[in-house]
Parts: C-alpha cells; sequence; structure tokens
C-alpha cells in the first residue's frame, strides 16, 4: 500500500503525523534530499516537502518528477510561502492545457 510523506522543518510538519502520514524532519537540503531519496524507493505516492526545501532540491525533483511515482508537492514552511508551490501548479497546468489559466483568471479579477 502507498503511503504519504512529509519532509520540513519540526514546527511546519509535526501537524501532519496526526493526519497519519509519515514525517520526517529535515533542516537541511542535503538532509531533505536523504530523504527524498528513501521515501521514492519505499514506494511513497506523495511526498509534501516544505518550499524552501524543495527550493534546494529542484534537481532531483525534476529527476523524479519524470518517474510517475511519487508526486512531489511543495508546500508552505510555517515562516510562510515563497510562491514555489503556486509557480509549479501554474507550469503544470499551462503544460496540460496549453495555456496559462492563472494569468487569464487573474487579468479578468483585475477588470
Amino acid at each position: 500500500m502507498y503511503q504519504v510523506g512529509v519532509i520540513g522543518d519540526r514546527d511546519s510538519v509535526i501537524g501532519f503525523k496526526a493526519l497519519g502520514m509519515t514525517v520526517r524532519e529535515a533542516e537541511s537540503g542535503e538532509k531533505a534530499a536523504e530523504l527524498i531519496r528513501q521515501m521514492a524507493s519505499d514506494k511513497f505516492a506523495v511526498i509534501y516537502i516544505t518550499e524552501p526545501l524543495a527550493e534546494e532540491n529542484q534537481t532531483l525533483i525534476q529527476v523524479l518528477r519524470q518517474q510517475p511515482l511519487p508526486a512531489i508537492v511543495p508546500i508552505p514552511s510555517i515562516t510562510g510561502s515563497t510562491g514555489l508551490g503556486m509557480r509549479q501548479v501554474k507550469e503544470s497546468v499551462r503544460k496540460a492545457v496549453g495555456i496559462d489559466l492563472f494569468d487569464s483568471a487573474e487579468s479578468s479579477a483585475d477588470e
């Protein structure tokens, strides 16, 4: 059975334990890379990772995105969002439909 994991600093990820997710603490990009590789080989379906650690591991994450699993999803840390998660969602939508629906929606809302 597939699992869902969360990687990040303690304060940002500890609450996910209550949801039954596997939580791994990492304070550095190197530790996060080690945990990403471990979770990927342990057949995790989804790995949530705080945006600062995801930014430090973009190359590894891009390599893993070429595979069907795991899905690696950046989430804001307790200090706030860097915008990485939303940028990646926008890019995924743009690739899927051929246009940036978010920019179109934002333009319509401004009018």
